[in-house]
């Protein structure tokens, strides 16, 4: 049994020690909340600095450097982190890396998300043989790894970026198609889609205004999650000369040539790849930081 101080004195002070329920559940509610502000803010951030700012304030093309101006050091007049080896533009290049970066994580989940939570949704709603086909036919493309799905894809499709973007589609689909069946097969029997039914809704009806937005939150954060993946397999690609094509930039491309002179100019290699690592850790971050505050499982 708790003691209670007995001098009034101290009880005050022991009360002003305890915060009241209502603070704590403000603070805590604070502290979660830095899990979406910080990574958003960073990524917001990004984002208007890879596609806004050449804009606004224009950025050196990301190529055709003049090999008089290679090799210059940060700060280098004109070139605010210096020149690669053949005088292209570092921060060019970085930036108009990320726009690839993001335009692929962006497109694929978009494509892999819409098409996947469809397949998903109809074929669960719908039952029987139709949802077993689909989702045997799903369960093959997730046993192949995404890397080697990708590569293959690209070996007869060829280099470019809407090339990696439509690989990755297919990669994404059947992740999302299962997450959605998960979430339809739950709420397919609640009370209220049921109800739905009975009183004559129409499928797509019903599956439009109820499921649909029941599962879109976690398939919101189920897609930051792999923005991060397709972002990493992309580098991946253009690292090993499967993505994008050179002279164009890519965060992947940066740091396979930065290790031709990696003993004297440590920062080709570092600066991409600190700039990948932080990237995908903020994508993380904010979807597990929206999937705690929504209370996604």
């Amino acid at each position: 049994m708790a003691v209670l101080p007995s001098d009034p004195i101290a009880a005050g002070q022991l009360g002003a020690l305890i915060p009241p329920p209502m603070a704590r559940r403000r603070r805590a509610s604070w502290v979660r909340s830095l899990d979406v502000y910080i990574p958003g803010g960073f990524l917001l951030l990004l984002v208007l600095a890879c596609f806004v700012w050449p804009v606004v304030y224009p950025v050196p093309q990301p190529v055709g450097g003049s090999i008089l101006d290679a090799s210059l050091g940060i700060g280098a007049p004109g070139h605010l982190l210096g020149t690669d080896t053949v005088g292209n533009d570092i921060l060019a290049r970085l930036l108009y890396g990320g726009r690839v970066s993001f335009e692929v994580a962006a497109a694929t989940q978009v494509v892999g998300g819409v098409v996947g939570t469809m397949i998903g949704i109809v074929s669960t709603y719908l039952g029987g043989i139709a949802e077993a086909v689909v989702m045997r036919l799903l369960d093959v493309l997730l046993a192949i790894p995404a890397f080697i799905l990708a590569l293959t894809l690209l070996e007869g499709l060829g280099q470019g970026e809407l090339n990696i973007i439509w690989a990755l589609s297919i990669f994404f689909i059947p992740a999302f198609a299962r997450l959605a069946r998960a979430a339809t097969l739950s709420l397919k029997e609640q009370t209220f889609v049921v109800a739905a039914h009975l009183t004559g809704t129409k499928r797509w009806r019903s599956i439009m205004r109820h499921i649909v937005p029941n599962v879109a939150p976690g398939l919101l954060t189920f897609a930051l999650l792999n923005a991060g993946v397709a972002i990493i397999i992309e580098a991946t690609l253009s690292f090993f000369g499967y993505g994008i094509p050179p002279p164009g930039p890519s965060w992947g491309n940066m740091i396979a040539d930065g290790q031709q002179v990696m003993s004297t100019q440590p920062r080709l290699i570092l600066v991409p790849s600190i700039l990948l690592l932080v990237t995908v850790i903020a994508l993380n971050t904010l979807g597990d930081g929206l999937r705690a505050r929504w209370g996604v499982q």
